[in-house]
């Protein structure tokens, strides 16, 4: 069977109230052997319930769970072959490296020489050589992480799962292990569930991404999929920092919304949609280029390789992200915005 962890129709109620909200809604997906799925989704979306259920920390109310092609549906964590990595770290801070990492193995009857042995292997494989006798109050936030990352791998485990597991870092780290996950996870060809709220970590580690909103799935395929074709306002808005504006598909099959018409990559019936244009898929031409939708520069901020503009327009306010270093624009100055043809899609109206 293909598919590393399989669910079906699975739903989660907390508490005994059966008329009570369910926190994750009979959802149903896979995640194949060897690859990364990101669950991703806005805080109280059932993402980190769903993978508390993977994990065998949450049992479903109803649907199974499958791993391997076995239904895992009531078994606990230790019957499951996974290992999960979480926000905190949880090292225990009175063991040094070596014994966190090799913690796992003691546990499951591993004699104390191998258990260290093959200890030192996995934190050689996580770039920590040389640091076995050292406490974790003894390490940077990075280091910690990779002590975590080692811990888990040591296990050898069928299905690897994170829980943010980089948001305790600054930006510069973040963007380091999430690559370092990636390779590990291509080299040994592990089965990844992923769980966070960052679009930017999600595209950048994902095979597949599942978004989630209110307990269901919105929409699930690759990062390129989800990013150029979202499939609703929200996914769109979520995957990107889209603004949506209300638009008009006309009979010959473009669109219109103010003085802009654009041509979209998939046919739309007539009748009123939306359209989510990201903000980098905006042009900014001079007062005088005409054709397209004049602006007025509310106010701008400068983050070192781009500009963050907002912009006064017919259509409401819009945000604009330019790369053009050589030409800053001023609060007040006058512009005329268009569509590059990235970073523009068509939703259904409301």
């Amino acid at each position: 069977m293909s598919n590393g962890i399989e669910f079906r129709n699975v739903t989660k109620r907390y508490g005994t109230d059966k008329d009570g909200p369910l926190a994750v809604k009979g959802i149903s997906f896979e995640v194949p052997v060897g690859t990364l799925t990101t669950i991703l989704g806005p805080s109280g979306c059932g993402k980190t319930t769903t993978l508390r259920m993977i994990a065998g920390l949450e049992s479903p109310t109803s649907g199974s769970i499958l791993m391997g092609g076995r239904d895992v549906t009531t078994l606990g964590p230790a019957e499951r072959n996974v290992s999960m990595m979480f926000q905190s770290y949880a090292l225990f801070p009175h063991m040094n490296v070596i014994e966190n990492v090799g913690y796992g193995l003691r546990m499951s009857g591993v004699k104390k020489d191998e258990a260290a042995a093959r200890a030192r292997e996995a934190l050689r494989g996580v770039g920590l050589v040389g640091f076995d006798e050292r406490l974790p109050s003894e390490l940077s936030g990075g280091q910690q992480q990779r002590v975590a990352l080692a811990r888990a791998l040591v296990l050898e485990p069928a299905v690897l799962l994170f829980d943010e597991p980089l948001s305790n870092l600054d930006a510069r780290l973040r963007r380091e292990m999430r690559e370092e996950i990636r390779a590990l996870q291509q080299r040994l060809k592990l089965t990844v569930a992923y769980v966070t709220h960052d679009q930017s970590e999600a595209l950048a580690v994902s095979d597949q991404i599942i978004v989630m909103d209110h307990g269901l799935i919105a929409q699930r395929g690759t990062p390129e999929q989800l990013y150029g074709r979202p499939e609703s306002e929200f996914v769109a808005g979520f995957m990107g920092e889209a603004m949506v504006f209300p638009a008009m598909a006309q009979a010959d099959g473009s669109v219109t919304f103010g003085p802009l018409r654009l041509q979209p990559r998939h046919a739309v019936a007539p009748g009123a949609v939306k359209v989510a244009v990201r903000p980098e898929a905006w042009n900014i031409g001079g007062a005088e280029a005409g054709q397209g939708l004049p602006a007025t520069l509310r106010k701008a901020a400068y983050l070192g390789s781009f500009y963050e503009y907002g912009f006064d327009t017919p259509i409401g306010p819009v945000f604009v992200v330019s790369t053009d270093l050589s030409r800053p624009l001023a609060a007040g100055a006058q512009a005329t915005l268009s569509l590059a043809a990235h970073g523009v899609s068509v939703v259904p109206g409301a």
